[in-house]
């Protein structure tokens, strides 16, 4: 059963073509990775679906729910992170989390786990403000989990992260999909595409330019989308 359909989604800022007729199907479970040099369409894409920005045309359904037609029940069932970090400062990591806690109606200690999922227990009373990037990364990826959403859009998640929490990331987001959630994201780490993505999207210019099903031969596919990368 498709659970997400993106319907020829295009966005225009005035004679500029930002997004032309993007579309695509998501089931239960599944992982799109999306691919592409800066100004590619990526950002503007999940903009759209996270419903930050209104698409100029095409539609977009989430469990039957419109985007345009309902977006605050469409918008309760998404979890995002934004590739820059604009939360107020003077929050400490645990007013952060049960900040957006409270919005999804979620309780404390669903707070309690993600972050010790995150790593970041230990630092519950830091202020943001004083975070290393990867920490930030970390709290951002840990308020999309919070309400386990049924589709998880996240906007170059690994930038800023060690090796260790690359991999921890990406063990996550594979209980994610074992949980079934659909999973949205960019990155221009080719072996991480490789290894959780079921579809990789590859684009230029707001267009799709290549559309591969993975193998699921990690190492093979990281030398494909290396390639592929450094043509697009």
């Amino acid at each position: 059963m498709t659970l997400l359909q993106v319907s020829e989604v295009s966005k225009k800022y005035k004679t500029k073509v930002a997004l032309s007729a993007f579309s695509l199907e998501a089931k239960r479970g599944e992982c799109i990775v999306l691919c592409g040099g800066n100004g590619a369409g990526k950002s503007t894409l999940l903009h759209i679906l996270a419903g930050i920005s209104a698409p100029t045309s095409g539609t977009v359904m989430l469990n039957g729910i419109s985007l345009q037609k309902n977006r605050k029940a469409y918008v309760s069932q998404i979890g995002y992170m934004p590739d820059e970090f604009y939360a107020q400062q003077m929050m400490n990591v645990q007013e952060f989390l049960s900040f957006y806690a409270a919005l999804r109606k979620t309780g404390k200690s669903k707070v309690e786990g993600i972050l010790k999922r995150i790593g970041l227990a230990e630092k519950k009373q830091e202020l943001v403000k004083n975070l290393s990037k990867g920490m930030r990364q970390r709290l951002l990826f840990g308020q999309a989990l919070l309400g386990e959403p049924a589709l998880l859009l996240l906007d170059e998640p690994t930038n800023g992260l060690d090796p260790f929490w690359v991999n921890m990331f990406v063990q996550l987001l594979k209980e994610r999909k074992e949980r079934g959630a659909i999973i949205i994201f960019s990155t221009h780490m080719m072996d991480v595409a490789a290894e959780i993505g079921d579809h990789i999207v590859f684009m230029k210019d707001g267009a799709v330019v290549k559309h591969i099903r993975n193998t699921g031969n990690k190492e093979e596919m990281t030398l494909q989308l290396l390639q592929l990368h450094r043509q697009i």
